[in-house]
Protein backbone atom coordinates (compact mmCIF):
# COMPACT_ATOMS: atom_id res chain seq x y z
CA UNK A 1 0.00 0.00 0.00
CA UNK A 2 1.34 3.41 -0.87
CA UNK A 3 2.10 5.43 2.13
CA UNK A 4 -0.63 8.34 3.30
CA UNK A 5 1.87 11.15 1.90
CA UNK A 6 2.30 9.62 -1.47
CA UNK A 7 -0.87 9.20 -3.22
CA UNK A 8 -0.99 9.94 -6.97
CA UNK A 9 -1.29 13.34 -7.68
CA UNK A 10 -4.00 12.62 -9.92
CA UNK A 11 -6.24 11.11 -8.15
CA UNK A 12 -10.26 11.03 -8.27
CA UNK A 13 -11.54 12.93 -5.46
CA UNK A 14 -13.11 9.49 -4.16
CA UNK A 15 -9.69 7.85 -4.00
CA UNK A 16 -8.75 8.74 -0.14
CA UNK A 17 -12.20 7.98 1.17
CA UNK A 18 -11.30 5.07 2.27
CA UNK A 19 -8.72 6.20 5.35
CA UNK A 20 -9.20 6.23 8.49
CA UNK A 21 -8.92 9.12 10.52
CA UNK A 22 -5.21 8.64 11.61
CA UNK A 23 -4.32 8.34 8.34
CA UNK A 24 -6.00 11.44 7.19
CA UNK A 25 -4.24 13.18 9.78
CA UNK A 26 -1.17 11.55 8.91
CA UNK A 27 -1.41 12.13 5.00
CA UNK A 28 -2.77 15.87 4.92
CA UNK A 29 -0.25 18.33 3.90
CA UNK A 30 1.19 21.69 2.69
CA UNK A 31 0.57 22.43 -0.75
CA UNK A 32 2.34 25.36 -3.02
CA UNK A 33 1.82 24.36 -6.34
CA UNK A 34 -1.25 23.30 -7.96
CA UNK A 35 -2.99 21.64 -10.95
CA UNK A 36 -4.64 23.59 -13.52
CA UNK A 37 -7.92 22.04 -12.63
CA UNK A 38 -10.86 23.19 -11.28
CA UNK A 39 -12.19 22.13 -7.89
CA UNK A 40 -16.14 20.82 -8.08
CA UNK A 41 -18.31 23.01 -6.34
CA UNK A 42 -20.04 20.52 -4.60
CA UNK A 43 -16.43 19.30 -3.16
CA UNK A 44 -15.81 23.10 -1.54
CA UNK A 45 -19.36 22.85 -0.19
CA UNK A 46 -18.81 19.83 1.62
CA UNK A 47 -15.14 21.12 2.91
CA UNK A 48 -17.19 24.78 4.03
CA UNK A 49 -19.32 22.49 5.88
CA UNK A 50 -16.75 20.63 7.56
CA UNK A 51 -16.21 24.28 9.64
CA UNK A 52 -19.11 23.98 11.22
CA UNK A 53 -18.72 21.47 12.82
CA UNK A 54 -15.65 22.87 14.94
CA UNK A 55 -16.23 23.35 18.90
CA UNK A 56 -16.52 27.08 19.23
CA UNK A 57 -17.19 29.63 22.38
CA UNK A 58 -20.63 29.11 23.44
CA UNK A 59 -21.77 27.33 19.80
CA UNK A 60 -21.46 30.49 18.28
CA UNK A 61 -19.35 29.99 15.41
CA UNK A 62 -17.55 32.89 15.01
CA UNK A 63 -15.56 33.04 11.49
CA UNK A 64 -17.28 33.40 8.09
CA UNK A 65 -15.82 32.16 4.82
CA UNK A 66 -15.16 34.20 1.96
CA UNK A 67 -14.76 31.84 -1.15
CA UNK A 68 -12.26 33.12 -4.58
CA UNK A 69 -12.32 30.43 -7.60
CA UNK A 70 -12.48 33.15 -10.47
CA UNK A 71 -9.42 35.12 -11.80
CA UNK A 72 -10.64 38.81 -11.16
CA UNK A 73 -10.93 38.59 -7.45
CA UNK A 74 -7.87 36.80 -6.69
CA UNK A 75 -5.66 39.09 -8.97
CA UNK A 76 -7.47 41.68 -7.24
CA UNK A 77 -6.06 40.47 -3.75
CA UNK A 78 -3.01 39.36 -4.86
CA UNK A 79 -1.73 42.65 -6.18
CA UNK A 80 -3.14 44.77 -3.20
CA UNK A 81 -1.34 41.70 -1.00
CA UNK A 82 1.92 42.52 -3.03
CA UNK A 83 1.79 46.03 -3.04
CA UNK A 84 1.31 46.07 0.73
CA UNK A 85 3.83 42.94 1.15
CA UNK A 86 6.37 44.91 -0.61
CA UNK A 87 6.07 47.99 1.82
CA UNK A 88 6.01 46.18 4.47
CA UNK A 89 9.67 44.43 3.37
CA UNK A 90 11.20 47.47 2.40
CA UNK A 91 10.37 48.61 5.90
CA UNK A 92 12.47 45.38 6.85
CA UNK A 93 15.82 46.85 4.58
CA UNK A 94 15.64 43.98 2.51
CA UNK A 95 17.04 43.92 -1.02
CA UNK A 96 15.10 45.15 -3.82
CA UNK A 97 15.45 42.64 -6.08
CA UNK A 98 14.88 40.01 -3.40
CA UNK A 99 11.21 41.67 -2.27
CA UNK A 100 10.08 41.67 -6.33
CA UNK A 101 11.16 37.91 -6.09
CA UNK A 102 9.29 37.12 -3.31
CA UNK A 103 6.34 39.34 -4.19
CA UNK A 104 6.04 37.64 -7.66
CA UNK A 105 6.11 33.95 -5.90
CA UNK A 106 3.35 35.38 -3.70
CA UNK A 107 1.06 36.09 -6.35
CA UNK A 108 1.58 33.55 -8.35
CA UNK A 109 0.94 30.97 -5.43
CA UNK A 110 -2.62 32.65 -4.98
CA UNK A 111 -3.26 33.33 -8.88
CA UNK A 112 -2.72 29.16 -9.49
CA UNK A 113 -4.36 28.25 -6.69
CA UNK A 114 -7.94 26.59 -8.46
CA UNK A 115 -9.38 27.80 -5.22
CA UNK A 116 -8.77 30.60 -2.03
CA UNK A 117 -10.91 30.18 0.84
CA UNK A 118 -10.53 33.22 3.20
CA UNK A 119 -11.50 32.46 6.85
CA UNK A 120 -12.43 35.49 8.74
CA UNK A 121 -12.69 35.96 12.40
CA UNK A 122 -16.50 36.98 13.27
CA UNK A 123 -16.90 38.43 17.30
CA UNK A 124 -20.16 40.15 16.96
CA UNK A 125 -22.03 37.49 18.49
CA UNK A 126 -19.65 36.90 21.45
CA UNK A 127 -20.62 37.43 25.13
CA UNK A 128 -19.65 40.87 26.76
CA UNK A 129 -17.85 41.56 29.75
CA UNK A 130 -17.67 44.57 32.39
CA UNK A 131 -13.75 43.96 32.25
CA UNK A 132 -11.23 43.88 29.69
CA UNK A 133 -9.27 40.96 30.48
CA UNK A 134 -12.37 38.79 30.05
CA UNK A 135 -13.04 40.57 26.33
CA UNK A 136 -9.45 38.95 25.50
CA UNK A 137 -10.23 35.61 26.79
CA UNK A 138 -13.37 35.47 24.84
CA UNK A 139 -11.30 37.22 21.79
CA UNK A 140 -8.65 34.13 22.54
CA UNK A 141 -11.34 31.84 22.20
CA UNK A 142 -12.83 32.86 19.31
CA UNK A 143 -9.13 32.80 17.14
CA UNK A 144 -8.55 29.17 18.53
CA UNK A 145 -11.76 28.37 17.61
CA UNK A 146 -11.28 29.98 14.08
CA UNK A 147 -8.30 27.28 13.72
CA UNK A 148 -10.45 24.42 14.92
CA UNK A 149 -12.42 25.10 11.80
CA UNK A 150 -9.32 25.28 9.42
CA UNK A 151 -8.11 22.45 10.32
CA UNK A 152 -11.76 20.99 9.60
CA UNK A 153 -11.59 22.56 6.46
CA UNK A 154 -7.77 20.84 5.59
CA UNK A 155 -8.55 17.22 7.06
CA UNK A 156 -12.22 17.37 4.76
CA UNK A 157 -10.20 18.57 1.86
CA UNK A 158 -7.58 15.58 2.09
CA UNK A 159 -9.84 13.04 2.77
CA UNK A 160 -11.62 14.47 -0.54
CA UNK A 161 -9.16 13.92 -2.36
CA UNK A 162 -7.84 17.54 -2.16
CA UNK A 163 -4.65 19.30 -1.28
CA UNK A 164 -4.58 22.78 0.96
CA UNK A 165 -2.49 25.42 1.93
CA UNK A 166 -2.48 27.85 5.09
CA UNK A 167 -1.31 30.93 4.70
CA UNK A 168 -0.90 33.54 7.18
CA UNK A 169 -0.46 36.76 5.37
CA UNK A 170 -3.72 37.99 5.78
CA UNK A 171 -3.01 38.42 9.78
CA UNK A 172 -0.67 41.20 8.69
CA UNK A 173 -2.54 43.05 6.37
CA UNK A 174 -6.08 42.70 6.87
CA UNK A 175 -7.65 45.60 5.93
CA UNK A 176 -6.41 45.69 2.75
CA UNK A 177 -7.60 42.10 2.18
CA UNK A 178 -10.87 43.48 3.39
CA UNK A 179 -10.84 46.22 0.96
CA UNK A 180 -9.67 44.24 -1.67
CA UNK A 181 -12.53 41.87 -1.56
CA UNK A 182 -14.94 44.39 -0.26
CA UNK A 183 -16.02 42.59 2.98
CA UNK A 184 -18.33 43.93 5.96
CA UNK A 185 -16.32 46.17 8.07
CA UNK A 186 -17.35 43.25 11.13
CA UNK A 187 -14.93 40.25 9.19
CA UNK A 188 -11.32 40.12 10.07
CA UNK A 189 -9.33 38.05 7.96
CA UNK A 190 -7.23 35.69 9.58
CA UNK A 191 -5.70 33.24 6.55
CA UNK A 192 -5.65 32.30 3.51
CA UNK A 193 -6.47 28.45 2.64
CA UNK A 194 -5.37 27.51 -1.09
CA UNK A 195 -6.91 24.14 -2.41
CA UNK A 196 -6.85 22.03 -5.25
CA UNK A 197 -5.32 19.70 -6.57
CA UNK A 198 -1.13 18.76 -6.24
CA UNK A 199 0.82 19.37 -8.97
CA UNK A 200 3.60 17.24 -7.21
CA UNK A 201 4.21 15.50 -3.55
CA UNK A 202 5.72 18.89 -1.27
CA UNK A 203 8.90 17.91 0.95
CA UNK A 204 7.51 17.06 4.53
CA UNK A 205 9.46 18.86 7.33
CA UNK A 206 9.34 16.16 10.24
CA UNK A 207 7.49 16.06 13.24
CA UNK A 208 8.93 16.44 16.81
CA UNK A 209 8.86 13.05 18.80
CA UNK A 210 5.87 12.86 21.55
CA UNK A 211 8.66 12.81 24.33
CA UNK A 212 9.53 16.64 23.54
CA UNK A 213 6.07 17.93 23.05
CA UNK A 214 4.33 16.23 26.26
CA UNK A 215 5.90 18.09 29.55
CA UNK A 216 3.59 16.42 31.85
CA UNK A 217 1.58 13.59 31.77
CA UNK A 218 0.38 12.38 35.00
Amino acid sequence: MMPADRHPTNALPSSRAALNLSAIIRGRRSVRAYQDRPVPRELLEQVLEAAGWAPSPHGRQPWRFAVLTQPAPKLRLAEAMGDEWRRQLAMDGQDAAIIELRRRKSHERILRAPAIIIPCLYLADLDRYPDADRNAAEKTMAVQSLGCAVQNMLLMAYGLGLDGGWMCAPLFCPETVAQALELHPALTPHALITLGYAAADPVRRPRRPLAELVVRFD
